[in-house]
């Protein structure tokens, strides 16, 4: 998920002021109790639509529905509204028994035919989802369902209320990772016909949504009647828009802060009173920078290449992230399975070795070399990482790169749409811990994540094939090979792999810095 580099930590430059929201008062924000309740900051939601979001399920969304599976805090496949499930010999067909004390938000009981009305409705290509391929698109009968040539998904069926039937297209092993997404989330038919429901969403989740101020204020509250055990706290608040998130944490007016920089190195310091609550991870997160390859001159590779050598990431990681980043080598971050079987050691920073590949390319005299454009989303000002990119290529180089600043709430929607210009900011964090999520989600030419539009009809059979690889080791390997030709190919600018930095009050309990995005505030407390 572009979206996703990590609604919470990532949204800690996204705060409210305390007046505003009249946080110092006796009865909290919105009158929650402090003392029962988890205090976050947080961005503006683009959407409360599952089928439609490109955040994950770590944000208020994912609280507020539920799927047929989750992902709990070691990345491991559970079962939420699913009890259990079977596989069929060879496959292809999953038996999902739905647990009968489901039931929405308003006490209705799920069903599942509101799995499939659900999951039909975020496959109509007249609701417009860039997810749904991706995350159902295994499910047999989802592309004729996307490509308008068929009403129905054809690998459904409701054997009765409580039984599901799936059959895919083919027997891909990673298939009940992909559902604990959000577009497989189960929504209410009723409910999303009604107007401004994402206001007043009818889920099934650890939480309802109690309020929802736009750009001001987020309350969830307990479901008491959830499926699975209620949860621990009465509410999770999110204050939404500007402010100094690390001042509104050392005041207590929030639980969690994601932290970088000179504030990390202050709470590194064992003498400092922030080092107890310090707690930091790896991010199965890359960062990049868009290519689009689909026109001149970045339909070229050596060009493409050039680019990757002429770009000096230690620098940007010492000057932008006080060394607490690591150089990308290619698209897989640590700690993903088979992460470094490839043995690609990427792009070192080479820009003699950029300008011979320019060369190379037919760019001899850099006058004919055409002016470029750099999609970033921001307000305003360019900021001082992209600025130093620019100035990077541009003295290496000797082209000219103009910025193009987009609104951030529409951004992706822009870079959806195909208006990517040459460069675009770009970065992909796991929706769940394969390769695949990273190799055939972003680089495969028909996947509707590949907002660059690489291809390359060797690494398609590749990955096609490493779908339906039964033998993890051999599977794994068909990825190294696939990771190889990609940073060969380089359809992008492989940047950094993030590390993630958190302050979290002493008396947060259960809460866990997970690599990825996973729904747990349903099992924090506070002590």
């Amino acid at each position: 998920m572009n979206r996703r580099l990590l609604f919470l930590l990532l949204g800690s430059a996204l705060l409210l002021s305390c007046q505003l929201l009249n946080v110092g008062q006796p009865g909290g924000v919105a009158g929650v109790n402090r003392d029962d309740a988890i205090f976050l900051v947080g961005g503006q939601p683009e959407t409360m639509d599952p089928a439609l979001t490109h955040g994950g399920p770590d944000s208020p969304l994912g609280h507020v529905f539920s799927g047929l599976v989750t992902l709990d805090t070691n990345l491991q496949v559970q079962p939420e509204l699913a009890a259990g499930w079977t596989v069929s010999e060879d496959g292809l067909v999953y038996t999902f028994y739905l647990r009968q004390n489901a039931v929405f938000h308003d006490g209705r009981p799920l069903t599942a035919a509101d799995v499939i009305y659900s999951w039909e409705r975020a496959t109509d290509p007249a609701l417009g989802s860039d997810t749904a391929q991706t995350y159902l698109g295994d499910i047999a009968g989802v592309d004729e369902k996307l490509a308008a040539q068929a009403a129905q998904i054809s690998g459904l069926r409701a054997i009765d209320d409580h039984t599901l039937e799936v059959t895919l297209a083919a027997p891909v092993v990673y298939f009940l990772e992909k559902l604990a997404y959000p577009v497989a989330y189960v929504v209410d038919q009723a409910n999303v016909a009604q107007a401004d429901w994402q206001h007043h969403p009818n889920g099934s989740g650890p939480f309802t949504l109690a309020r929802w101020d736009d750009d001001t204020l987020i309350v969830l509250a307990r479901f008491d009647n959830y499926y699975l055990e209620p949860a621990k706290v009465s509410h999770v608040v999110y204050q939404l828009g500007p402010g100094l998130p690390l001042s509104m944490y050392e005041n207590g007016e929030i639980d969690l802060v994601g932290i970088g920089g000179g504030t990390l190195e202050r709470a590194q310091d064992p003498n400092s009173p922030l080092s107890q609550e310090l707690r930091t991870a790896v991010n199965l997160c890359t960062s990049a920078i868009g290519l689009n390859n689909r026109i001149p001159p970045f339909d070229d590779a050596r060009v493409r290449q050039a680019f990757n050598y002429a770009l000096d990431k230690n620098l940007l990681i010492e000057t932008f992230a006080n060394g607490n980043a690591l150089p990308a080598l290619g698209p897989l971050p640590p700690g993903m399975p088979g992460y470094g079987l490839s043995g690609v050691s990427g792009y070192p920073y080479d820009p003699e070795r950029a300008r011979q590949l320019l060369a190379e390319a037919g760019y001899t005299n850099m006058d004919d070399f055409p002016v470029l454009t750099y999609y970033t989303s921001g307000y305003g000002d360019v900021d001082g990482y992209v600025t130093a990119v620019i100035t990077l290529w541009q003295e290496n180089l000797g082209v000219t790169i103009q910025p193009v600043v987009i609104d951030p709430y529409t951004y992706y929607n822009e870079l959806y749409s195909g208006n990517v210009g040459n460069f675009f900011d770009s970065g992909w964090c796991a929706d769940y811990p394969d390769p695949q999520n990273f190799l055939d989600v972003l680089y495969h030419s028909e996947s509707s994540q590949n907002v660059g539009g690489f291809s390359n009809p060797t690494i398609d059979a590749l990955l096609e094939a490493a779908r339906v690889e039964p033998d993890v080791d051999g599977r794994l390997q068909l990825y190294a090979d696939i990771e190889r030709l990609i940073v060969e190919d380089a359809p992008v600018v492989f940047t950094t792999h993030s590390l993630s930095a958190v302050l979290v009050k002493p008396d947060v309990q259960n809460y866990v810095l997970t690599p990825m995005g996973v729904r747990q505030w349903q099992q924090v407390a506070k002590n």
